[in-house]
């Protein structure tokens, strides 16, 4: 049966007017970068700071002359366009409703970030300083910030020993796309053996169709040798 995605696209819009409420009012009543609330002690903070990278802060390094924030731009917009296709073709496959609701929740993360990454160097004038242009060069605000502990990681750790640690600051954006990630890599099995065994019934209903006709055929084939006979 046919399910139709308006109620998944009402989801993503949901994420989206949420996650652009709380970045326009950290914007707007924290004020400066680096400004911080503790909500639950030094456990949970609401942290002013802007990212001109990836989620949790995680930049295109490799790609020189400014140009990095451009091309994440428009990955994230045809990424974003890629999800919102993938979401309407399964809908229509009849997809789990768990995973039709989990990419809808990607998608309205990966949507509030974009609005950031455009808009916001021009609206916000928030773009980095030497920026080619302000469109495509919005820093992402970020805000949400655990902070179990901050220090120097131990020398005698792999990898990591002798660096300085501190707790990814992200958004509600990135909230959503990690909780809609976090419950497809959950519940794969699930979802993913559903899709299956609903290609699997198609497959099915379409031989006994195809088996239908042409047993139909030959009896009307038959009858058309009675009747001359």
């Amino acid at each position: 049966m046919f399910r139709s995605p308006y109620k998944y696209f009402l989801l993503t819009i949901l994420l989206i007017i949420i996650d652009q409420l709380i970045k326009y009012a950290v914007h707007r009543y924290m004020m400066y970068e680096g400004n911080e609330i503790e909500i639950f002690g030094h456990w949970f903070k609401l942290h002013y700071v802007l990212n001109k990278g990836m989620a949790f802060g995680m930049e295109l390094s490799f790609i020189p002359g400014g140009y990095a924030k451009i091309v994440l731009s428009l990955f994230r917009l045809a990424a974003m366009c890629g999800i919102g296709i993938y979401l309407v073709r399964l809908a229509n496959r009849n997809a789990p409703e768990g995973l039709l609701w989990s990419i809808a929740a990607i998608l309205g993360g990966a949507i509030g970030n974009v609005i950031d990454s455009t808009f916001y160097g021009k609206i916000l004038g928030n773009y980095p300083i030497g920026s080619p242009t302000p469109w495509f060069h919005g820093q992402v605000i970020d805000m949400f910030f655990f902070d179990p502990y901050q220090g120097w990681i131990p020398d005698w750790v792999p990898l990591w020993g002798g660096t300085w640690y501190s707790t990814p600051i992200f958004n509600f954006a990135d909230a959503s796309i990690f909780c809609g990630v976090v419950a497809i890599l959950i519940f794969q099995n699930k979802f993913f053996d559903h899709s299956q065994d609903e290609d699997a019934k198609k497959t099915s209903i379409s031989e006994v169709e195809k088996t239908c006709n042409e047993i139909e055929e030959t009896i009307n084939d038959e009858d058309s040798d009675l009747i001359k006979e």
